[in-house]
């Protein structure tokens, strides 16, 4: 079983992936309507806002990289110790 740390982590991970995830969603739903909006000529400034959800993207798919990779660590130390606990 893993311990308390171990889950709290995990579970502190996926909130965090989620929300970078909706973040991402965010981006790309404004860049969509500022597109659209483009296309109907009742807005301005697409282009930016399409920057701006590369950005964020990349940014949220590195600090997810970032977060799995910590989450990964914590739990094989833990089956680690687990492992030696059972020996």
């Amino acid at each position: 079983m893993a311990s308390l740390r171990t889950q709290v982590i995990e579970t502190v991970a996926a909130l965090m992936t989620a929300a970078f995830g909706v973040l991402a969603a965010l981006a790309w739903n404004a860049a969509i309507n500022a597109l659209i909006t483009e296309y109907l000529d009742t807005g301005q400034g697409w282009i930016a806002l399409m920057i701006y959800e590369v950005i964020v993207t990349i940014i949220a798919v590195i600090a997810i990289i970032m977060i799995a990779r910590a989450a990964a660590k914590t739990k094989a130390a833990d089956m680690l110790v687990e492992a030696k606990i059972k020996k």
